[in-house]
């Protein structure tokens, strides 16, 4: 529950602290004293958004806190999946500087914006004016209806559920768009892979093809070289092996005066017998040298090819040329795995689908199972309300298609008068009776909901005299279970509370302040003959206000 706010610098409000107790408590004040700025101060550590607008003082930052006691509420897996500490106290604190930007904290530790709504909500639920006109929501409606027959936890599976269903849609819309696509292109990859297959190329093919066609267009002066060579080398009177050998001649006639000149004659017959098989090589190899007409064609066509390829697959190299065959036969494969994926994932959605029709199906079962009991309550509390005539009934019909809430559409029908035909909320009922049909509903649901805080911005619109009253029995009533804080007009209402609080307004030296204090016994007499008074308060409205807080003792 709330039990301490503080409000600095916010709209009309320069400091204020509010404690607050368990149980059911009033404020009242006159209107335009302020008592919607406390709740849009509150509205703001409960995670609503602000702008530099509510600075009181624009150079200095809007600072809200509010201490919460939690113990009992289990929100230990709250605080845990979040990396918060946890205690049975929490303090919840929004910060907003001159530029409009805001801080929020948690216990201290600075949290996003919507990890504090997220708590928040956890801790209070703010009924106004605008919660009445929520009542014709649909969504709205079935929540409420889930939320008497308990459906909290098998809602929350189903839409689990009901997400990882149009995720996995979602999926196999990309895999068909992807399959069209793929599609558009395996014509053209089939082309691309059949050219290339029968090209039949080979690593290092390229490279061997320069070569030899090089070799071939070369013949001739590759010929005339060799024969030169050869001739140098063994043919002539003066070529190398007839001059070694002459060498050779010499040398062994004086060698007979010189030993030692054997070894010289040994070294160059050595070199004659290289030369002469170098010579026999280089006549062999210019024996197969010759011009090849076809085979140059042929080598050139072949290198024609490649060139193509290369320019239409954006290679240089023959390996880059094989892997962009390869790439190309992933390609097909990846788009025959796509036909298989996309089979794979409708059964995956057929089977979730199924199993989300059974969820729903026990979903509609157990909203059908409470809906008499629940138009039953809300009709006795009608009752109690002064709409003894009142008709209120559930309308549960099945849906085809699965929706984010199950397979049902749920009306809330209401007539509060006889004779009038029971229809939608928003086309039958007024202002006073919303606010008694939301009263009821959220008097029934609070004793499964559990939740700390609830406060009421004038849901007594449209009601007075004895139906105000029973209003406040109701309010009391659920002050009970939970705290219950109500800002009202009707002294009947303000008179049930067990602590009564008043919103004013000041001014010093010409500048207007809202402030609120706790009443003590006297001063709520006091509060209630204003409210029970046009301008002068009576003896008669004193002694009225008086019986009213006796009756409450």
């Amino acid at each position: 529950m709330l039990f301490k706010l503080s409000i600095e610098n916010y709209a009309l409000i320069q400091a204020l602290e509010i404690d607050f107790s368990a149980g059911f408590s009033v404020i009242t004040g006159e209107t335009g004293a302020g008592k919607s700025i406390l709740l849009g101060a509150l509205s703001l550590i409960l995670g609503q958004r602000a702008d530099s607008g509510v600075l009181l003082d624009p150079s200095r930052k809007c600072i809200v806190e509010g201490a919460f006691l939690v113990g009992g509420y289990h929100l230990e897996a709250f605080f845990a999946d979040n990396e918060l500490d946890f205690d049975t106290t929490v303090i919840l604190r929004r910060e907003i500087n001159q530029g409009g930007k805001s801080r929020a904290f948690i216990n201290d530790s600075p949290v996003n914006l919507p990890l504090l709504k997220d708590l928040g909500d956890r801790l209070v639920n703010i009924h106004s004016q605008h919660a009445i006109i929520t009542l014709n929501d649909a969504n709205f409606q079935l929540a409420v209806l889930d939320n008497y027959a308990g459906l909290a936890l098998p809602m929350a599976n189903y839409r689990l559920g009901f997400n990882l269903l149009n995720s996995t849609r979602l999926q196999l819309s990309q895999l068909k768009k992807q399959a069209e696509r793929a599609q558009g292109d395996r014509d053209y990859f089939l082309f691309l892979l059949d050219e290339l297959n029968k090209a039949a190329l080979r690593p290092g093919e390229q490279e061997d093809a320069e070569l030899r066609l090089s070799l071939l267009t070369n013949a001739e002066v590759i010929k005339a070289g060799l024969l030169s060579a050869s001739h140098a080398l063994s043919e002539g009177d003066v070529s190398a092996l007839n001059l070694l050998s002459g060498a050779i001649h010499d040398l062994v006639s004086v060698v007979k005066y010189k030993p030692e000149f054997n070894s010289l004659i040994d070294r160059i017959q050595s070199d004659l017998i290289d030369i002469k098989d170098v010579a026999g090589e280089i006549h062999v190899a210019s024996e197969n040298i010759y011009f090849d007409a076809a085979e140059i064609a042929n080598l050139s066509q072949r290198l024609d090819l490649i060139n193509r390829l290369h320019k239409k697959h954006q290679t240089v190299s023959l390996d880059e040329l094989l892997q962009a065959k390869q790439n190309i036969e992933g390609k097909l494969v990846d788009s025959d795995n796509l036909e298989e994926k996309i089979l794979l994932t409708e059964r995956e959605i057929l089977k979730l689908e199924s199993e989300l029709y059974t969820q729903a199906d026990k979903l509609s079962a157990g909203r059908k199972k409470v809906i008499s009991k629940f138009q039953h309550e809300i009709t006795q509390t009608l009752s109690k309300l002064g709409m003894s005539k009142a008709r209120f009934s559930i309308e549960c019909n099945r849906q085809d298609l699965l929706s984010k809430d199950g397979v049902d559409r749920v009306r809330f029908l209401f007539s509060a008068n006889p004779g009038v035909e029971i229809n939608e909320i928003a086309k039958i009922a007024s202002g006073g009776e919303l606010s008694r049909l939301m009263l009821s509903i959220k008097s029934m649901i609070s004793e499964k909901n559990l939740l700390p805080t609830i406060i009421f911005d004038e849901i007594d619109n449209g009601v007075s005299g004895e139906v105000a009253g029973k209003v406040g029995n109701i309010l009391k009533g659920m002050a009970n279970r939970m705290q219950v804080i109500v800002i009202t007009h009707l002294p009947q209402i303000a008179a049930k509370g067990s602590q009564h609080y008043r919103v004013f307004k000041r001014e010093d030296k010409d500048v207007t302040r809202t402030s609120i204090t706790m009443l003590s016994h006297a001063e709520r007499v006091e509060e209630i003959a204003k409210m029970l008074s046009d301008e002068n308060v009576s003896n008669a409205a004193l002694q009225t206000a008086k019986e009213l807080l006796g009756n409450q003792l």
